[in-house]
């Protein structure tokens, strides 16, 4: 009985230890540490454009991989499952750090399905109005994407998300409107008559496959020209 104790208390410890490894990088500090270190100081002629987002964001480059090609400066910062609150924790080091003109913020999916606990449409705008202050803060541009339609989560059925992309994208283009970002609409682009991702340009409903992202290229390449006009004014 004793030893059976034992080995329970064990188990108990060793699970809680797991935990603990697990919630040390709660936000995926050291995800890019890396290669951050890598780029190296920006220089004044180079016109950085930093993609802070979640598995969307990081499929991209995955997919259309010549999207990110070197010379464009693009600079793939994306983290499959991340919610706004990660986000805004490593925003200094993936985005500040890296002194860029423009960032382009694509975030709030994740948080809509509760990939990181229940979230409201004010909590996610809190934490892209605090991105986006801090970029401002420090001289760049930001450029505010809507985020894209989807009917349902494969991985968190039953939370009817296409009412709420909708209301928090409206959020989403009045404050860029109002705050002197540009906004970047994806989802007029892509929605489908029930303002879900077609089957033709995804897989599961929320991912973007290659033609969905041929879609959204240009979308984005005209909204970080316009940040960077704006960039160029503000200096």
């Amino acid at each position: 009985m004793n030893k059976l104790k034992s080995i329970l208390l064990l188990s108990i410890l060793m699970l809680g230890f797991s935990f603990e490894i697990d919630a040390q990088d709660w936000a995926n500090l050291n995800r890019f540490r890396e290669s951050n270190a890598k780029l190296g100081a920006a220089r004044t002629c180079d016109q950085r454009v930093v993609f802070m987002g979640n598995s969307i964001t990081e499929g991209w480059i995955k997919t259309v991989p010549e999207f990110f090609a070197p010379e464009k400066q693009y600079i793939n910062r994306g983290i499959g499952g991340q919610t706004t609150p990660q986000m805004l924790l490593r925003f200094r080091q993936d985005v500040i750090n890296l002194y860029p003109k423009v960032v382009v913020i694509l975030a709030g999916i994740n948080d809509i399905a509760g990939n990181t606990g229940p979230s409201t449409l004010e909590m996610i705008e809190d934490n892209i109005q605090s991105m986006t202050e801090l970029a401002q803060a420090h001289g760049i541009q930001v450029v505010l994407c809507s985020v894209l339609p989807a009917y349902d989560f494969p991985w968190s059925p039953g939370k009817e998300p296409a009412g709420k992309v909708i209301e928090l994208n409206k959020r989403i283009k009045e404050y860029a409107n109002t705050h002197g970002a540009v906004y970047c609409d994806y989802h007029s682009a892509l929605a489908d008559e029930r303002n879900g991702l077609p089957q033709n340009l995804s897989g599961d409903g929320v991912h973007p496959n290659k033609d969905g992202y041929v879609i959204m290229q240009p979308i984005v390449d005209q909204a970080i020209a316009r940040a960077l006009l704006m960039w160029k004014g503000f200096k």
